[in-house]
């Protein structure tokens, strides 16, 4: 595999996880489902994973640039897990929407999982390092445009969870926007 098919994949990948953050903001504008505290930490995750995906795309593959996206992946992977075994008692009830049958948190489990395996497949191609140490090629408009999309939703889930938290600890089970609602006053 070339670097320059490693950064298409890696763009791809951008993209992928993109798609992700966009459906969970859906959920969240569309049906005024706030995030959780965990369902926040697991955009964090994501966010992670986009960080390293981003670095390839920018910087040209580095078993590095993985790295950081699998310990994202993993990271939101046990928050997926803690989530998915507070509501795995019968009576525990659940949080949030099921879409196809799962919810949000099932879902960013099984595609944590997917991040950490492709992650691993493409660090079998070591050919994408072979010139590591050559100047970077630059990227492609398509890169660059998954690159702009991700930083944007990384700023749009850092505005809303502003918006959602305040100055304070996020709520357990939010229902309004804190910092929107103490601007309202009384």
């Amino acid at each position: 595999m070339t670097p320059a098919i490693a950064r298409t994949l890696n763009a791809l990948g951008l993209l992928a996880v993109s798609l992700v953050l966009i459906a969970a903001f859906l959920d969240q504008f569309l049906l005024g489902e706030l995030p959780c505290p965990l369902c926040l930490l697991q955009r964090v995750g994501f966010m992670g994973a986009v960080l390293g995906l981003a670095l390839n795309v920018r910087f040209g593959p580095r078993p590095s640039h993985y790295a950081v996206t699998i310990l994202s992946a993993c990271f939101g992977g046990m928050v997926s897990i803690r989530q998915i075994l507070g509501h795995i008692v019968p009576g525990t009830g659940t949080y949030g929407s099921a879409i196809f049958g799962l919810h949000y948190y099932s879902w960013a489990l099984l595609i944590f999982g997917a991040i950490v395996l492709g992650c691993t497949a493409l660090l079998f191609f070591e050919r994408q390092f072979a010139d590591s140490d050559a100047a970077p090629a630059r990227a492609t408009g398509f890169g660059v445009a998954m690159i702009g999309l991700a930083a944007a939703l990384a700023l749009a889930n850092g505005v809303s969870t502003v918006l959602e938290c305040g100055a304070g600890l996020c709520p357990d089970n939010p229902v309004v926007y804190e910092l929107l609602q103490g601007l309202k006053g009384p």
